[in-house]
């Protein structure tokens, strides 16, 4: 705000809060008018919000413009979605639609941020885990990701506008209002099967600042990257954003569960974040940037974390009773008893397990049918359903609103999960 702005507001809000003021110390002469309600002068009103909505012009109608208190610093509520994805090593088509999963289709509209983690974009054989990086898989899953989010295929059928409006004022306006509302590529990492891509409107692309990336390598001996983490953190208006996509070691058998638990605390010692930022001017600022995963301000740890149903699932799969199976959700116990997840929070999980399925079915692989169950029981692709597909969170000022899987990919034998939340940021003046 400048100096003009700042002569004008000053003495309109110090007279509007006189008015307040005296108006709330009289209230009392009027007892029969009990639901007065105190509303600042419109033209302060849109002076206060002038600042904040030019600033962020084009984010979404749902990114809420907080209401501000004499002395408070000016906040803006952002829509962030995360979003997990065991995809078993399997090339997606080139049709493969991303909308439902990314919630594009209701009239929530769409969110501000979009972290997308995916597990086993490649198969994890000896030759894609020891071998060199291959980078076509990722490249392609970004395609999607955008594709999705711009609305690009439906564009190209449109054929990019033009005819008569093209030259007009509307058309101009109609034509910035997309440029802002377009989603941007923030960054994307890969680690073997590992992959990680983040995006944000175009208008709000220019405050993610400090961007930096770590991987931990989790496999054999810590060298491999069959397992592991790939973490991605940034600035927004002052407010620290960490985003770790984690693929923890497997197995159901007794002792398992701590070999995730070890994964766990291996990524969280192991993640640091060197340097002050990706740019010169970022280098040049004297922030104390936070350089572990717990010391960022929010924090989402998303991913195939393998957590299994520590009992006999028979009877209780066969009658599809899954809140008597969370009960024993293995990492629902280790939430409760704090040690590596302690101050970490999940929403309510009220979906169906989202492993293991048959690829291109919504029947489990495993099977409460004698026949099949015989079949199975003692074979190495037998596999209890289970929700290895989660999403946590820590930190102040974020709120969870929704959480839930998509049952309507079948593309792998896991099910996508995604949540949105909504944060809160100081708005940097």
């Amino acid at each position: 705000m400048g100096p003009v702005g700042s002569v004008i507001i000053g003495p309109i809000m110090r007279a509007a809060m006189m008015i307040i003021s005296v108006l709330q110390s009289e209230t009392s002469l009027f007892p029969k008018k009990k639901n007065i309600k105190m509303v600042l002068p419109r033209s302060v009103a849109k002076l206060l919000h002038h600042r904040l909505s030019s600033e962020f012009a084009g984010l979404d109608k749902s990114s809420t413009l907080l209401q501000l208190q004499p002395g408070q610093n000016e906040s803006i509520k952002y829509k962030v979605f995360a979003g997990t994805w065991n995809v078993g090593g399997i090339a997606p088509p080139d049709d493969l639609d991303l909308k439902n999963w990314l919630d594009l289709d209701t009239t929530a509209g769409s969110c501000d941020i979009y972290v997308l983690g995916f597990q086993e974009i490649v198969p994890l054989n000896a030759r894609n885990v020891l071998g060199p990086k291959k980078r076509s898989a990722a490249m392609k899953w970004n395609s999607l990701i955008a594709d999705a989010l711009n609305n690009t295929r439906r564009r190209r059928r449109q054929g990019g506008g033009g005819g008569a409006m093209s030259g007009s004022r509307e058309a101009a306006q109609s034509q910035r209002h997309q440029d802002q509302d377009v989603f941007r590529r923030v960054t994307s990492k890969q680690m073997v099967g590992i992959f990680v891509s983040v995006w944000a409107r175009s208008a709000l692309r220019r405050h993610v600042r400090h961007l930096a990336v770590s991987c931990v390598r989790a496999g054999v001996l810590g060298l491999l990257g069959n397992k592991g983490a790939v973490t991605v953190r940034f600035v927004l208006q002052g407010t620290s954003f960490c985003f770790v996509c984690c693929h923890l070691s497997s197995g159901s058998d007794e002792g398992d569960v701590l070999l995730r638990n070890a994964d766990v605390g291996s990524i969280l010692s192991r993640t640091r974040f060197h340097g002050r930022g990706s740019t010169e001017a970022e280098a040049s600022q004297e922030l104390p940037l936070p350089k572990k995963i717990l010391h960022h301000d929010r924090v989402v740890l998303l991913g195939d974390l393998n957590y299994r149903i520590a009992m006999d699932t028979t009877t209780l799969v066969r009658t599809r009773k899954w809140s008597m199976l969370l009960e024993n959700d293995e990492l629902l116990l280790e939430l409760s008893k704090g040690r590596r997840f302690d101050g970490w929070h999940e929403g309510l999980v009220t979906f169906a397990p989202t492993y293991k399925y048959h690829r291109n079915s919504d029947k489990f692989y495993w099977c409460a049918d004698g026949a099949d169950r015989g079949r199975h029981r003692n074979s190495k692709q037998h596999r209890a359903p289970a929700w290895c597909d989660r999403i946590l969170w820590r930190g102040d000022g974020m709120m969870q609103t929704r959480y839930e899987s998509c049952g309507g990919y079948r593309l792998s034998d896991h099910r996508p999960v995604r949540a949105v939340f909504h944060s809160v940021c100081e708005v940097a003046k």
